[in-house]
């Protein structure tokens, strides 16, 4: 198949900035550039493809909004990093399952594995007096060397002691739940809310400060309804997507014809039979 002209037609009656879209898209979809690099700036467009620069700003923008590609403040546009595909916000999986079961290899680095007295919020979230002892594991995962995801775990420690001595750096918590303390999360509740990167956060992160992150808080239950952990989940926004099924069920039909009336039945034995 012969590969169409990588330039502008201007005797088209599809506007400019709508075939620019399409042919720099062609280009980061066949790796002319490949991801992280950066593209040629405004006035080298302009001069490529002949067109002004106000066109140039339309497509980049609208390449932008889809995710395409970012554009850093005094160093240029460059081709967005592919996010990666997560569906915790449905399944009740944990980052590390998750990203196995998409054939990825999460690398977990334990930053604090700790037992501590549990705040007003997380004794609220774990239905539990305040200052009930709780283990909290603050974690910093990542894919391909780059950090995805800071969670900070919580888990009454009266419930899984042993949890104080496991190495989670390649292991999934929730496996070890189920298999070694015999907590088998049955439900969840999921929150999930934009928010922007703190200093301390964009710096494990490695992204700017009040760059976009998506915040995940998660209120994990057993099958008796008690509420077995709470974890607060930070994740990277310009590498993120959270991925959720929706299904429709059809509203019941009625599978039987209204009753028939005898006239007897009607008030005073008069009205209609059929």
């Amino acid at each position: 198949m012969l590969q169409e002209p990588d330039r502008i037609d201007l005797r088209s009656h599809v506007p400019y900035y709508l075939q620019l879209i399409d042919l720099l898209k062609g280009k980061i979809k066949r790796k002319v550039w490949q991801p992280g690099e950066q593209i040629p700036g405004e006035p080298d467009l302009c001069t490529e493809y002949g067109i002004s620069r106000t066109v140039v700003r339309q497509a980049l923008r609208e390449l932008e909004l889809e995710g395409l590609i970012v554009r850093k403040k005094g160093k240029g546009t460059f081709v967005a990093e592919p996010k990666i595909s997560e569906s915790l916000a449905q399944k009740l999986t944990g980052f590390y399952q998750d990203m196995v079961e998409r054939g990825l290899k999460p690398v977990t680095s334990v930053l604090r594995q700790e037992v501590h007295p549990a705040s007003e919020k997380v004794a609220k979230h774990l239905q539990i007096p305040a200052g009930t002892p709780v283990i909290d594991i603050e974690r910093l995962r990542f894919i391909d060397d780059v950090p995805i995801q800071l969670v900070t775990t919580y888990i009454p420690f009266d419930m899984c002691p042993r949890l104080m001595d496991i190495d989670l750096t390649n292991r999934s918590l929730y496996e070890f739940l189920e298999k070694e303390c015999g907590l088998f999360i049955a439900r969840g509740r999921r929150f999930i809310e934009a928010v922007t990167a703190t200093d301390a956060e964009a710096r494990l992160l490695k992204v700017e400060r009040g760059a976009p992150l998506v915040m995940l808080d998660s209120i994990s239950f057993l099958e008796s309804g008690k509420p077995v952990e709470y974890y607060h989940a930070l994740h990277r926004g310009d590498r993120t997507r959270f991925e959720v099924e929706l299904v429709r069920y059809r509203e019941p039909h009625p599978t039987s014809e209204p009753p028939v009336l005898e006239a007897n039945d009607l008030p005073g034995g008069q009205g209609f039979v059929r």
